[in-house]
């Protein structure tokens, strides 16, 4: 350092000057060193400076986006198009239908479809024939009540895979073999036969399912049938389907071989449907006519 008077010492920390004071010889650095702090040849050249990286383009992130708010567009118009397609041809979740029977329905409502006509509007029921009558209010239908030998019935029959409930009516037992008593009978009841407060039904099939019931569960296996009557017709003021036949078949020990079988199925304007049941054992044919006789004294309640 220069400590001659005059000269000014340089300040704290700062870097001592490079430049060649006057008057003072240079000093030789040796080779590959230069007074310009750059290393000019030692062995090799300097490493290469890695070029630093290209920042992402905004332009292709602007464009990514495009495509996927572009694509998002495309889904939405399609979904619009098909579901105004569906609703045109009467399909699709915004279409308002009415379900058909469902998984809990009564036997007899899935089978048979309630129809579309309305038949509760009808005119009032004529009035019932002079003489005693059965009353069945759970069933909503009244009938002739026989004299003796017919007896009330006590007891219920409600066999088969629909479950009518046959409570209320009259019998006779006609004999007694080795399978129990053997009866004679004029009973009603009621079957539920639509869904939920739909009050219409399809008396055809329904009163199908009902006679197809009757010979599988109440008469000696196998039996054959002889049709008289089929048709849905108006008891009462009331439709209904009547069937009237005969069954013919054997079983040990019983004398009956034959039996005259009458059933209506009746709209009584509620969801169960009323039945009436009267079967005559061909031992005891004279009562063959209370077939007839019963079926047109029904009446609504």
């Amino acid at each position: 350092m220069d400590t001659s008077p005059g000269a000014v010492p340089p300040p704290a920390g700062a870097a001592p000057s490079l430049r060649p004071e006057p008057n003072r010889p240079l000093i030789d650095l040796g080779p590959g060193w230069s007074r310009s702090g750059t290393v000019t040849q030692l062995g090799s050249g300097p490493p290469p400076v890695p070029e630093a990286e290209a920042a992402p383009s905004r332009t292709g992130s602007r464009r990514t986006l495009l495509w996927f708010g572009g694509g998002a567009g495309v889904i939405l118009v399609v979904g619009v198009v098909i579901l105004l397609a569906l609703a045109m041809t009467g399909n699709g979740p915004l279409v308002d239908r009415p379900a058909g029977p469902g998984d809990y329905a009564p036997p007899l409502a899935k089978a048979c479809p309630p129809p579309t006509a309305d038949t509760q509007h009808l005119p009032p029921a004529p009035p019932p024939p002079p003489g005693p009558r059965t009353t069945d209010p759970r069933a909503g239908i009244s009938y002739a009540e026989q004299g003796p030998p017919w007896i009330r019935w006590d007891n219920v029959w409600d066999a088969g895979d629909l479950h009518v409930r046959y409570g209320v009516g009259q019998h006779i037992v006609t004999e007694v073999y080795s399978g129990g008593e053997y009866h004679a009978s004029i009973l009603s009841g009621s079957v539920p036969t639509a869904e939920n407060d739909a009050l219409s039904l399809d008396l055809k099939c329904t009163g199908h399912q009902v006679l197809a019931d009757v010979r599988a569960s109440y008469y000696p296996q196998p039996n054959t049938i002889e049709q008289m009557r089929d048709e849905v017709t108006t008891l009462g003021g009331r439709p209904a389907w009547v069937a009237k036949f005969r069954l013919h078949f054997h079983e040990d020990g019983l004398r009956a071989t034959s039996e005259l079988v009458g059933i209506a199925l009746v709209d009584v304007g509620r969801p169960n449907a009323a039945i009436l049941y009267i079967s005559i054992p061909n031992t005891h044919s004279q009562f063959d006519p209370l077939v007839d006789e019963e079926l047109s004294s029904l009446r609504p309640v």
